[in-house]
């Protein structure tokens, strides 16, 4: 019975260790050195459709037995992108700047379709939601360490980190054993209250003397009448000092001939300050973007241009610097997922075999002031072009996407379908739309006045000859 009690304990043990343990995952650059490195706990909470207007939660973790091989590790952006399951996967994007290095986005997906997950589920889709962490600031060359736990909420997923450590662009083929934590991590030294000693402040009120005992001369003596002390029988030895008498008199009180005047306070009244103008925004830098499916296919996803958002009254520009680029090409549906330090912008391209259009726009961040904003907009119809052709606006362009959001757009061109080589096909130019009926009309009416001429001049040369004949009788 010990025995069989002690084989229990270890084997307890044990599968406690192996959950403890997590994902631990080893990513390898094409000369087989270790350039991403990450052991960690992620727990699922996944609200779905069961029926109509009813839910249900599913709750799983990320197992230990995962792939990675579509990872990849480059210079300055590397992704950790592990599968499992029946058609899930968890992926993490970090981006670094030499010094510094830090978690984009964190992008997940899952299957509804799996039966033993998703029971009962009424869609059969896989369906991804995109979602930033507080990974960030990290030394290059040092693990990112925390135990902690980290909840990530973006309806209808709630993810949960825990005991966390992650190298992304590691050096000399091995993991680093200087640690950056978490500030979760970092005990708070606690402050010892500090006593202060209480000040005792006596104020003496003004002394007023009486008229008859103050001679003004030019140094003024304040004569105070003698203190008697009543010699009576010692107590305590306390001396009784005659109370000097304040007078109340509207007598100034008189303390020494020195006359301090109040300092003059000029009735100049101060104008109201001058509201600080907004300054204007310049230009916002045009990106370049491309989704590449791997590094032995060309571009299937291109994209540049500059892009501005307006919050309410507050403007920013989105930079596309350190900007992590993501998506997916599909045949009628792409996807470009644009994540900076401030915003996440998710595009959403579909066509119709002919043409394609902008359909959806997702966008979340937080202006420079600290605002946070959200907006989504899945019934689009912008940016319309043949398949196989690119779109084009050189010129600023406006879209009211909800009531608190707009984005400008400045040099504008896109293709998410039938890249060839690479490059972008023949563009079809926003300038078409405005101008594609003036020429046509500036022909006619050409064509028009030119008629009405060769009347005119018919008629007239035709009114000449009847008079001329009239004449010749």
């Amino acid at each position: 019975m010990y025995r069989f009690a002690t084989f229990v304990l270890f084997l307890t043990l044990g599968i406690a260790v192996q959950l403890s343990h997590g994902t631990e995952v080893n990513v390898r650059d094409k000369d087989n050195n270790l350039c991403l490195y990450a052991n960690l706990m992620v727990n699922f909470k996944v609200s779905y459709e069961v029926a109509i207007n009813k839910s249900s939660t599913a709750e799983f973790e990320l197992p230990a037995s995962v792939t990675s091989g579509e990872s990849t590790c480059g210079e300055t952006s590397s992704t950790l992108n592990l599968h499992f399951g029946d058609g899930h996967s968890w992926s993490v994007n970090f981006t670094t700047d030499g010094k510094m290095y830090w978690v984009d986005t964190i992008t997940f997906s899952y299957n509804l379709s799996d039966a033993i997950i998703f029971p009962n589920s009424t869609s059969t889709d896989t369906t991804t939601i995109y979602a930033k962490s507080q990974i960030k600031d990290v030394r290059v060359d040092t693990c990112y360490s925390c135990k902690s736990k980290e909840t990530i909420e973006t309806a209808p997923v709630s993810q949960m980190l825990q005991n966390v450590l992650i190298q992304a662009f590691v050096g000399n083929n091995s993991k680093s054993e200087e640690m950056t934590s978490c500030a979760a991590d970092v005990p708070t030294t606690p402050v010892a209250p500090t006593t202060h000693t209480p000040t005792t402040t006596t104020t003496q009120a003004p002394t007023t003397a009486p008229k008859t005992t103050t001679t003004h001369t030019p140094t003024t003596t304040t004569t105070h009448t003698p203190t008697t002390t009543t010699d009576a029988p010692v107590t305590n030895a306390t001396t009784t000092d005659a109370p000097v008498t304040n007078a109340t008199t509207t007598d100034a009180p008189v303390t020494n001939s020195t006359t301090t005047d109040a300092p003059v306070t000029n009735s100049t009244t101060a104008a109201p300050p001058t509201p600080t103008p907004t300054p204007t925004l310049p230009a916002p830098t045009t990106g370049k973007y491309k989704i590449q499916p791997d590094v032995n296919h060309t571009a299937c996803l291109l994209a540049d241009f500059g892009l501005r958002f307006k919050v309410k009254e507050e403007e920013m520009n989105f930079e596309p610097n350190g900007t992590a680029v993501t998506g997916k090409c599909e045949v009628n549906s792409s996807e470009l997922v644009l994540t900076s330090k401030t915003a996440t912008i998710k595009l959403t391209f579909t066509n119709d075999t002919k043409k394609f259009h902008l359909h959806a726009l997702n966008v979340t961040g937080k202006t420079s002031s600290g605002v946070a904003f959200s907006a989504a907009n899945t019934n689009l119809s912008l940016w319309e072009a043949a398949v196989g052709s690119s779109y084009m606006c050189n010129k600023e362009q406006n879209y009211t996407i909800s009531a608190d959001l707009s984005i400008y757009t400045f040099e504008l061109r896109v293709q998410p379908f039938a890249v060839k080589k690479g490059v972008f096909s023949t563009a079809e130019d926003c300038q078409a739309d405005g101008e594609s009926f003036i020429v046509p009309i500036a022909v006619g009416v050409a064509l028009l006045v030119l008629i009405l001429i060769v009347l005119l001049a018919y008629f007239i040369g035709r009114k000449r000859n009847m008079a001329a004949g009239y004449e010749s009788f």
